[in-house]
Parts: C-alpha cells; sequence; structure tokens
C-alpha cells in the first residue's frame, strides 16, 4: 500500500497509547484513514476497538499522542462528525420518543440554547424516513425492538450531515434485514463521498461490505484495503493461532 499523503486523509492518529490505571488499552497506534472510505475496525474482545474510536473522537483523554480531524485539532471539527454509540452504551428505558432522539443529533448545529425550526424537525423525519421508522416516530424507546432502536440511533447519525461518521457495532441486535438496510445506508454514505468508521466483528461480511480495515488488538496490527489486509498471517497475529481460522470459517490469501 502506497503511503497516504496528509490531505488525502480524514482522520490521522500518531503514537495513540491510552491506558486505565496504568494499563495500557490501546499501546502506540498509528492510523490514516483516507477520505471517503468505509472501514471497518476489528479485533477480538479486550482489543481496544471502542476505546480506538472514543479516542478519535476526544472522549477519552490519550496518554500520548494526537488525533487530526481533516488536518485540525478534534475541537475545531465536532460538526463535521456524526457518531452513533453501541447499543449497550444507551439507556433504553430513558422516556424519550423516536423523533426527539433523532432531533438531538441537530444540537450540534443549534447548540444547546437555540430551539430546533421547523426545518430541523423535517430533516429528522426524512432521516427516519430514510430508515425506515418514519410510523414509529411518536414511539417510545422502551417500546421498539433492537433492530428499530439501531434504526433511530442511525437515523440521530445521519440527521447530523457529517462528513465523517463514527459506528460502534451498529449490527448488534440486528436482524438480517436490518443489517441490510444499515449497510446499505453506510454505501450510500460512502458513495457520497462520506467516510465511515465502523467498530465491527464479523469477519464474513467484511469483504462484502468494508473497503477498508483495520486489524487491533491493543496494538494496530494491519491496516489498509480489505484484499490487502485480510491474510491469514495477519488474523493469526490479531486473534492467536487457529481461532482467525474459525471465525472466519474461510480461507484467507496468504
Amino acid at each position: 500500500m502506497k503511503d497516504l499523503l496528509d490531505d488525502e486523509c480524514s482522520v490521522i492518529v500518531q503514537d495513540l497509547t491510552v491506558a486505565y490505571k496504568e494499563k495500557p488499552v490501546l499501546w502506540d497506534i498509528d492510523l490514516k484513514i483516507p477520505k471517503g472510505v468505509l472501514l471497518a475496525i476489528v479485533g477480538p474482545n479486550g482489543a481496544g476497538k471502542t476505546t480506538l474510536l472514543r479516542s478519535i473522537m476526544g472522549l477519552i483523554k490519550p496518554a500520548a499522542g494526537n488525533v487530526s480531524i481533516f488536518g485540525q485539532s478534534i475541537k475545531k471539527q465536532k460538526n463535521t462528525i456524526g457518531y452513533m454509540p453501541q447499543r449497550g452504551s444507551v439507556d433504553w428505558d430513558f422516556p424519550t420518543d423516536a423523533l426527539d432522539v433523532v432531533m438531538m443529533g441537530r444540537y450540534g448545529h443549534l447548540g444547546w440554547f437555540r430551539r430546533p425550526t421547523k426545518a430541523d424537525k423535517k430533516l429528522a423525519l426524512d432521516a427516519l424516513d430514510r430508515v425506515g421508522m418514519l410510523d414509529f416516530s411518536d414511539r417510545q424507546l422502551n417500546q421498539l425492538s433492537g433492530g428499530q432502536q439501531q434504526r433511530v440511533f442511525l437515523a440521530r447519525a445521519l440527521v447530523q450531515d457529517a462528513d465523517l461518521y463514527f459506528m460502534d457495532e451498529p449490527f448488534v441486535g440486528v436482524d438480517a434485514v436490518t443489517e441490510q438496510a444499515i449497510i446499505g445506508l453506510l454505501k450510500e454514505l460512502r458513495n457520497q463521498s462520506k467516510t465511515v468508521v465502523v467498530v465491527h466483528h464479523d469477519l464474513q461480511t467484511l469483504s462484502d461490505y468494508f473497503d477498508w480495515v483495520s486489524l487491533l488488538n491493543v496494538r494496530q496490527i494491519a491496516y489498509g484495503p480489505v484484499k490487502d489486509v485480510l491474510t491469514n498471517e495477519n488474523l493469526r497475529t490479531t486473534y492467536g493461532g487457529r481461532r482467525a481460522f474459525l471465525m472466519a470459517n474461510q480461507p484467507f490469501v496468504d
């Protein structure tokens, strides 16, 4: 893989180390994500995938290293970022309906003290329509199925109208129809020259769903186009021994 020029990248991570109580969770990570790709971050449990996502977004302070978004610090680029959190991190019993959740995605543009306009509400309703949830706009979150909840949070990310999207395990807890709907929307964003970064766990779907992949296990094992990175050697290093083959259930190119 040829070296990427800085102006070709949406995200540049340099020498990033994150530690909890002096225990490294990420160690000396270097990563360049090109503009306009659909990239998966994969690795075993405890590899630091969510931590990497949150560190890039400025939600976790690193012990060392730095991150730039479109050539600037995260503080200057917050309005260019859309975020879909991990489903397990959300309080699904919070008393709010689907439309209100999606409207929260507009606050980055509005600020917290300006009331949403009719135009903002239309954007939120359009986003719900895109994910097939318009008829559920007034439904309470805890009355929705897991797949429906994921669609609502995807709509909240879409309504942010970002150039760069971070999504943490968007396919967890959804049925096959919802999974295909979600990946279709992510590819649509990619085709609009947006960059989409997804924490993912299913090796079998990597080649079909993603352009680029980052293999992570506390350290960065490899990253680049899926066809170049997804080799038996890299999988063995990432997952250890035969587990890579069992997880993938298919041979990869050496």
